[in-house]
């Protein structure tokens, strides 16, 4: 029987498996005073130690150590050593740790120069005798230490580190699976679904943990002690289970060293009860050779279970808050991320709270018609619930307004206005930027409100950050309005635009912050992998524990390849359509695109006859050759086209009809001179939306190596 040593903080050491006798030793080393316990820890009487030589406290094996101790307190030092302590009537020798302490002052009148403390393991015998000791050791301070927790795994861990060794030898924590599920706890019939979230024992016999393995999921068998516990909710006492029992439990249960753990063992379950629900249950097992449980120790288990029962449901209530919490931020947030082949783009969220994991910022990736992207970071102020709610409103109208392919002022304009009018309801105002890149053109458009500058780092190792028109927050009646600026991107530049969390806090200044993130996309950091940079832009925020959320959108951009984008100016004549035809032959066939060039010219040539019948002017052709095949008719009229069912005698409008039946998706856009209608087909054995999977869980990203 190994001893328990009970550390700093929990139960006194009388309660643990072992007992420590003071003996105090004169200057000639004789024992001079000695603990009034001396009987229960070596069996002998006081009068038979007083006045006798510390020596005749060990046998000769152990003489020389003794020496070397009372030889410590002679120098005034302290010294601890494993020795084997004679005992009168309880066997010859036991084995105790053995801790010599100087004291200081005169030795005059028998008074002690130093201090024996022996500690001595308990006999199985004697463990769990005393029921006051093992209250006070499950119901002071335990539950206050592993209660504050709120995590369900790390408080059941507690629990069973509690209960043994002070109140059984082996013991294990079984939940309802709904609870570890974080779902909605009723009331259970005894086939309800557990789950084993802790296991421990003091006997050094690794079957336990074998047998009864931490994560397992089980309905336990009619017949048994386990479900009779869960039927009845209340404790199943087991003085002593015979190997006929014993054999009965493993064969219901079909678990054959179940059989040989549980012969001859004494065991309680003890439900665990809350807010007259019942959780779960803890099974305490006593092996042989330690006194049985008796009614009183059902009761002691049981005020322990009722208090356990209100840390294990504190531990439920706070983790279905949390995964509501994250399910809400998962759902809000975008699940993919899609750019042109040309744009590689990543992404990083980190909320500011590490209770409630949700915020208001937000990030979009949202590929374009036309080999465009949008990028878009914005910020909704305040933290939590009520911030996300208004992000994810936010969001959703912004990736609309994407689709419908408005200009990034004009979006923000929109979104402006929808934050006024949510702040009728509850005040609210929220930061955004705006960008799309064209990568057959090499420009991007940006749209600020109220946010922080956009960062663009160029190959050539500079960097800058580009100043976008200024407008006030989205929300904030009155100021500038929302204007767009376009600038002329380098190949292979470095986008990067993020939320305030990332570059300011209480502790530093935000042009502190702003150098910093300069410093990240400095000389070279263009022709580092993404994910270094991203895991770049963010290290060392996990330690700030005062930081606002941070969203962080990074973009490399890469113009579309010559080769893969086609444009003619035909002119406004019905031959056009003709030659137009021959254009797009010529081109596919470059492109081994053979199998598609009856449906593209199809297309091609309805496209044109509608901007030959409504607008003036030239008319430009385009083809892209991307994960897609796009084509798209340039024209100088305003006017959008819009999908119509002719009937039978009309003789137009089937050109959008057909369109819309032989492409992929079709759609159109203003323009700065007019508007475009563009078609998508796809292109065979080519995926057309290999968009970036969102990580799992906020922040996850940042760990992936």
């Amino acid at each position: 029987m190994r001893s328990v040593m009970a550390p700093r903080g929990d139960a006194p050491a009388a309660d643990s498996a072992s007992r420590t006798l003071v003996l105090g030793v004169d200057g000639a080393r004789r024992i001079v005073q000695c603990g009034p316990n001396v009987a229960t820890v070596l069996g002998r009487a006081p009068e038979d130690l007083i006045g006798r030589p510390a020596a005749e406290l060990v046998g000769e094996e152990g003489k020389a150590e003794l020496e070397g101790l009372l030889e410590a307190i002679g120098a005034g030092q302290e010294r601890t050593a494993v020795l084997t302590v004679l005992r009168a009537g309880r066997g010859p020798s036991a084995d105790a740790v053995v801790t010599a302490q100087p004291l200081v002052g005169a030795q005059e009148g028998g008074s002690p120069a130093g201090l024996l403390f022996v500690r001595v393991a308990l006999p199985p015998s004697e463990r769990y005798q005393d029921p006051a000791l093992m209250r006070r050791a499950l119901l002071d301070d335990p539950i206050t230490r592993f209660g504050a927790s709120l995590d369900l795994d790390q408080s059941a861990r507690g629990l069973v580190d509690v209960i043994v060794p002070h109140f059984c030898t082996a013991a294990s924590v079984l939940v309802l699976e709904s609870l570890v599920a974080a779902d909605e706890v009723h009331a259970e019939s005894g086939s309800a679904v557990l789950r084993r979230i802790a296991v421990t024992s003091d006997d050094g016999n690794p079957m336990w943990t074998a047998t009864f393995p931490v994560g397992e999921v089980l309905v336990f068998p009619e017949g048994t002690p386990y479900r009779e516990v869960m039927e009845t909710a209340r404790p199943v006492h087991l003085p002593h289970i015979e190997l006929d029992a014993a054999s009965d439990i493993a064969r219901l249960w079909r678990r054959g060293p179940a059989g040989e753990l549980l012969t001859g063992v004494s065991m309680v379950l003890l439900p665990m009860i809350a807010r007259d629900t019942l959780l779960g249950f803890i099974a305490c097992t006593r092996v042989p050779g330690f006194r049985k449980f008796d009614a009183y120790d059902v009761e002691i288990g049981m005020e322990f279970a009722a208090r356990a029962a209100i840390v294990i449901d504190n531990a439920r209530l706070f983790s279905r808050e949390r995964a509501t919490a994250l399910a809400l931020q998962r759902s809000l947030l975008p699940n993919r991320l899609s750019a042109p082949s040309s744009v590689e783009v990543r992404h990083r969220y980190l909320p500011g709270s590490k209770l409630v994991e949700v915020g208001g910022d937000w990030y979009e990736s949202i590929a374009l018609p036309g080999a465009r992207v949008a990028l878009i970071v914005g910020d909704v102020a305040g933290h939590g619930v009520r911030a996300a709610v208004t992000m994810g409103r936010l969001r959703t109208a912004l990736h609309t307004l994407a689709n419908l392919e408005l200009p990034p002022a004009d979006a923000l304009h929109v979104m402006h206005e929808l934050m006024i009018e949510l702040g009728e309801q509850e005040p609210h105002f929220a930061t955004c930027v705006y960008a799309v890149y064209d990568a057959t053109t090499g420009t991007i458009e940006i749209a600020s409100a109220g946010h922080l500058p956009p960062l663009l780092a160029g190959p050539g190792g500079d960097n800058e950050f580009l100043q976008v028109p200024p407008a006030p927050p989205l929300g904030v009646a009155g100021g500038a309005a929302i204007e767009s600026r376009e600038f002329t991107v380098e190949d292979g530049s470095v986008f990067v635009i993020y939320t305030d969390g990332l570059v300011e806090n209480r502790g530093r200044d935000i042009d502190d912050g702003l150098a910093r993130l300069q410093d990240v996309f400095g000389p070279g950091s263009v022709d580092r992998p993404m994910e270094e940079l991203a895991k770049a832009t963010l290290a060392g925020v996990y330690a700030d524990h005062h930081r606002d959320d941070i969203a962080v959108l990074i973009a490399r951009l890469r113009r579309l390849p010559d080769d893969r984008c086609a444009s003619w100016i035909l002119p406004a004549e019905p031959a056009a359509v003709r030659r137009a035809r021959g254009l797009v032959r010529t081109r596919l066939e470059e492109w081994g695109l053979e199998d598609l060039t009856y449906t593209t010219e199809l297309l091609a040539s309805e496209l044109i006859t509608n901007a030959l019948r409504y607008a003036p002017g030239p008319i430009e052709l385009r083809l892209l050759f991307e994960r897609t095949l796009v084509c798209e008719v340039l024209d100088r009229s305003a006017a959008l086209p819009r999908l119509r069912h002719a009937e039978d005698d009309d003789e137009n409008g089937r050109g959008l009809l057909v369109v819309s039946q032989l492409a992929h998706r079709w759609g159109s856009r203003r323009t700065a001179a007019g508007k475009v209608v563009w078609c998508e087909q796809t292109v065979p054995g080519v995926d057309p939306d290999p968009s970036e999977q969102v990580s799992a869980w906020p922040g996850e990203s940042h760990h992936l190596e």
